[in-house]
């Protein structure tokens, strides 16, 4: 590499640390919200400064936390946490804003029209883009009831995206990924209705990758930032806690 492209490069780099950048990840621990099929995380002190340095042991499930699912989570012969490119980590970010409705309707599934209203606001989803659905479910986190949310019948309740509307996404405006504030990809009304999170599985059919568990959407605005999704590189992962963030325009 030239001196002329070693220092176009750091220019890049002073010109992004003048952004504004928005960390999209929970900090997560023993006690934090969980999909209910996991045990707690559990993180083990190994050693000590007093015995020379401090050193940690953590056993959690790849799907905790903010965390980004590989497309192997769901279909057979897909790609794992490993083969996915760097350069499909770093997308322009989009953010459609249910925020209000999902705090009307808990079940709120954003719809095709809801896609096509966003775009006539705020233009066509390009494509390539990194497309998250805004319901401000994490301001619930870490509080377990709140973000289960079951009525007094044991039934969850959460917000999600419709089928319909990731079909339209992926095959007409070409996007790339999806993430979301909620454990699941569906809304809970769907899960209950289809029996199967159908909405999760057409996404990593896709050969793609979603990020679940995002917060700080509301710092966000609709088109114009960029997603950073940084994931250890597990050996054949169907997924790991991410640190997504955002740079602002």
């Amino acid at each position: 590499m030239s001196f002329q492209a070693t220092n176009e490069l750091l220019k890049v780099i002073e010109v992004l640390k003048e952004k504004e950048w928005v960390d999209l990840t929970h900090t997560f621990g023993p006690e934090s919200p969980h999909f209910s099929a996991f045990e707690s995380a559990e993180f083990k002190t190994l050693f000590t400064h007093d015995e020379g340095f401090f050193a940690q042991q953590f056993t959690f499930p790849g799907q905790y936390g903010t965390h980004l699912d590989a497309p192997i989570h769901f279909v057979r012969n897909k790609r794992y946490l490993e083969d996915l490119e760097l350069k499909e980590l770093v997308l322009p970010l989009v953010v459609i804003d249910r925020s209000k409705e999902a705090s009307m309707d808990n079940d709120y599934t954003l719809s095709v029209a809801d896609v096509l209203e966003f775009e006539s606001t705020y233009g066509q989803i390009e494509a390539g883009s990194f497309v998250a659905l805004r319901t401000d479910w994490s301001k619930r986190w870490p509080n377990h009831d709140l973000f289960n949310n079951k009525d007094e019948n044991g039934v969850a309740h959460a917000p999600g995206w419709g089928l319909d509307a990731l079909k339209f996404l992926f095959e007409e405006r070409n996007i790339k990924a999806v993430g979301h504030e909620t454990f699941d990809t569906d809304s809970a009304i769907d899960y209950r209705k289809n029996g199967a999170l159908l909405g999760e599985y057409y996404v990593l059919e896709q050969d793609t990758y979603q990020v679940e568990l995002l917060t700080n959407l509301d710092k966000l605005p609709a088109k114009g930032a960029v997603i950073f999704n940084i994931v250890p590189k597990a050996k054949e992962a169907s997924g790991f806690p991410v640190r997504s963030f955002a740079l602002l325009p």
